[in-house]
């Protein structure tokens, strides 16, 4: 089955996640029987904590945390949908030997990770155990929607916009809670992550001057993006996103909604369009081209291109690209 990017529905992913599943869990038992056992030699000493995290947001944040007593493994890519992971083998097999699983929740993995985490039959990353660590609590949550939710208003999230992670002073809070959690599973090793933490706050805390005074010029400004992945980062800087590339969330442009959106940038300025790197460009070039303005594609994850290695140099290569785009736009 063949999607283009951007069209994918949550019910083609869980469609596609019942098709797949009992390859995968076959899998696991082959690889049991195989001698998984013997994987052991390889891997790391036993003191280390095996975490799993569903995006390289998190794997970088736990790494930071974390350091040398624990190994990291990530599901999603930064440069993939984290609404649509497709299932693999491997996934299975770290879950089922992991002592820490770290999520972004909200449901953004809702369509792929409940499956993953019945299937590695691993008691420690269940729902509710000490293995099992939702990174939104405590957090700031925007766009959580009141009243009925229906079909009709696209891919709406029920319990907020889940990229909540676009704001550093929630990572912040997210590296406390990672923090937290890795000195309950290893209590010997608290002052250790508590030093650790204390040595990326402190990083974490610099950059944020630096961010703060770089996009200070551009308060105010507005702009268009193609999917609601971006309230939290626009918030933090002080930007106004006046519409989206997306009629809904979760639904292709279509030919009246950008003849809208057009008339709309025109008449408002506005000639800035972010798109994330797994979305179609044909159609925000097309608005650029017709607005006389500029499409700028940032990461929204960490990994999603090669400059944003970690947490920070995520925030590094967006300010600098949003900077950019800015000051060459009327």
């Amino acid at each position: 089955m063949c999607f283009k990017p951007g069209t994918r529905r949550k019910a083609d992913v869980t469609m596609t996640m019942t098709m797949t599943l009992a390859d995968v869990t076959r899998a696991l038992r082959a690889a049991a029987a195989a001698g998984v056992a013997g994987l052991a030699l390889a891997q790391p000493a036993a003191a280390q904590i095996r975490v799993v995290a569903t995006t390289e947001d998190l794997a970088s944040l736990t790494q930071e945390v974390g350091g040398d007593r624990v190994r990291v493994t990530p599901i999603a890519r930064g440069y993939q949908d984290p609404h649509f992971v497709d299932p693999k083998p491997s996934f299975i097999l770290e879950l089922n030997r992991a002592d820490l699983l770290v999520l972004v929740g909200r449901d953004l993995e809702l369509g792929w990770l409940p499956a993953l985490i019945s299937s590695a039959r691993n008691a420690r990353v269940q729902v509710g155990a000490a293995g099992y660590l939702d990174a939104s609590a405590n957090v700031t949550i925007l766009e959580i929607p009141t009243g009925q939710i229906t079909r009709a208003m696209g891919d709406v999230h029920p319990q907020g916009n889940p990229h909540y992670w676009l704001d550093p002073a929630n990572g912040r809070v997210m590296a406390q809670s990672i923090r937290n959690r890795l000195s309950q599973l290893a209590p010997a090793d608290r002052a250790y992550f508590e030093s650790r933490y204390a040595a990326f706050d402190a990083r974490l805390t610099e950059a944020e001057r630096r961010w703060e005074a770089q996009m200070a010029p551009f308060k105010g400004r507005k702009l268009v993006t193609y999917h609601r992945s971006w309230p939290n980062l626009m918030a933090r800087f002080g930007l106004e996103v006046i519409g989206y590339v997306e009629p809904k969330p979760g639904i292709p442009p279509s030919p009246s909604h950008t003849i809208a959106l057009i008339g709309e940038m025109k008449a408002q300025g506005v000639r800035v369009i972010v798109v994330e790197p797994y979305f179609e460009k044909r159609t925000p070039q097309s608005i650029a081209n017709q607005v006389g303005g500029t499409v700028v594609e940032l990461a929204p994850s960490v990994g999603g291109t090669r400059e944003a290695t970690d947490y920070i140099t995520l925030f590094d290569y967006n300010v600098a690209r949003l900077v950019a785009a800015f000051s060459q736009a009327p």
